[in-house]
């Protein structure tokens, strides 16, 4: 016979195991799907078409995401109008670049549009400056960071700088969701993303630093290797503070994702979130640091 003690401490023990299995980590293949089967197409339209090739894509994702910002903000109230006129100034935002107008007569124009939009506006006045401001913003938040890849595209090389942006957001973004995936421990800001992890951050660094050492060896030559350093850095750090005020907008509207047109994305808006910030930031340092400009 055993002994008693030890056969209820082993029962005890894989009562324990059996009930409380290790959560294995898991990727969502979804994601690796949509990747594989959007990858070509965006690069054969930033590449080898036209610029306005790309002002279209802009303009059809752009307008799905502002327009499910839009339903994050306003689930109940906000009218077709208001939306309407939203997507009017979106679209005036970002074919700027084409018709060669200044910030100041876009500025204009666009609260022009709001105005008009206002004016003939069914909502309360207890709602319509609020759903105006929220409107406004929503150009700044989307309208404006997308304006930047249009402008980018004018530049001297523009098809290979925008080229560029692309892959080292995405080689962040990819990074960070690995490495977090695989290795994440330790929580970056819980209280606004509770899956993002320093491990993650940090690998979505090394990825997006190699791969712009190699973009610029291989097809962005206008820049140096000590400029694709610098935005590796800089993209990585851009891309995480759009990543969390997306988190941050989400949290305060108490939704997990913006929408579900990409598989294992979740919406448009989860899906651009880093590159309304990288965008930005990496148009300004091609054309105000380096100083590259639009061909003579």
């Amino acid at each position: 016979m055993g002994n008693p003690l030890a056969t209820e401490v082993l029962a005890h023990s894989s009562i324990f195991v059996t009930t409380s299995p290790a959560r294995p980590r898991r990727f969502d293949l979804r994601r690796l799907y949509t990747a594989l089967a959007l990858i070509p197409a965006v690069y054969l339209i930033i590449v080898h078409l036209a610029p306005w090739a790309l002002t279209l894509l802009l303009l059809v994702v752009g307008s799905i995401a502002l327009l499910e910002l839009y339903k994050l903000s306003f689930p109940s109230h906000l009218s077709r109008l208001l939306m309407g006129g939203g997507l009017a100034g979106f679209a005036f935002t970002l074919t700027h670049s084409h018709f060669s107008y200044s910030l100041s007569e876009l500025l204009v124009g666009t609260v022009l549009v709001a105005a008009v939009t206002l004016a003939i506006s069914a909502a309360s006045s207890e709602h319509r400056w609020n759903d105006a401001v929220v409107i406004f913003l929503g150009l700044l938040y989307v309208g404006f960071p997308l304006s930047t890849v249009v402008s980018t595209r004018t530049l001297s090389g523009g098809e290979w700088l925008v080229l560029f942006l692309a892959v080292v957001t995405w080689a962040s973004d990819s990074g960070a969701y690995y490495a977090g995936t695989l290795w994440g421990k330790h929580p970056l800001l819980p209280s606004i993303s509770p899956k993002k992890t320093i491990e993650g951050v940090l690998g979505g660094l090394v990825l997006a630093v190699g791969v712009a050492c190699l973009a610029q060896q291989w097809f962005t030559s206008e820049l140096s290797l000590a400029d694709a350093v610098i935005l590796g850095v800089l993209l990585t750090t851009a891309g995480l503070l759009g990543d969390l005020f997306e988190s941050l907008i989400k949290r305060r509207t108490g939704v997990k994702d913006s929408g579900g047109i990409l598989p294992g994305h979740g919406g448009m808006l989860d899906r651009l979130d880093s590159l309304l910030f990288t965008a930005p930031t990496f148009y300004y340092y091609v054309a105000y640091v380096r100083g590259l400009s639009p061909p003579s």
